[in-house]
């Protein structure tokens, strides 16, 4: 008789599943952090903040984003940072500058803590995820690389 009951999961859970297993294949790093003691005008801000760089957060219940995760991230590799509230940084522009965004505000709000990141599907520990956002953006590196170029190809003046 209990072999006649199926637990299906909540068509919300579903479409929520679904939704996020998009924007994860949409982005190039996703960022984990605890963000307890944060108020919600400070987690606005910080959206705000990620918004200006195509980049989002997202509070998520670990067991969906595992769900959605799964193909996509190299879960077993972070699923012990999977505890706790998280919120995670999704950049789908430029990682780098994204990540500058959440390690400078977790310098600024002790309640913002980095567990993890996953960029371009490599995992990096708190430690390389603030080394990441100390590299300049790209556009700044191609704009220094140019200069270079310039600087090399233009005609020496005349003594």
């Amino acid at each position: 008789m209990a072999e006649d009951y199926v637990i299906e999961p909540a068509k919300a859970k579903i479409g929520l599943v679904s939704d996020l297993r998009e924007l994860v294949s949409q982005s190039n790093a996703a960022i984990l952090a605890d963000y307890r003691g944060l108020s919600v005008a400070e987690l606005s801000e910080l959206r705000k903040k990620l918004r200006a760089v195509d980049a989002e957060l997202h509070v998520v219940k670990n067991t969906l984003f595992k769900r959605a995760a799964e193909g996509l991230l190299p879960v077993s590799e972070f699923v012990s940072h999977l505890e706790g509230p998280t919120a995670i940084g999704f950049a789908k522009g430029d990682p780098i500058v994204a990540t500058k965004i959440l390690v400078d505000y977790a310098k600024d709000h002790k309640a913002f803590n980095i567990k993890v990141g996953v960029v371009d599907g490599k995992v990096y520990e708190v430690a390389q995820v603030e080394a990441l956002s100390k590299i300049p953006s790209k556009e700044i590196l191609v704009f220094t690389l140019q200069a270079v170029v310039d600087q090399k190809t233009a005609p020496a003046e005349a003594v």
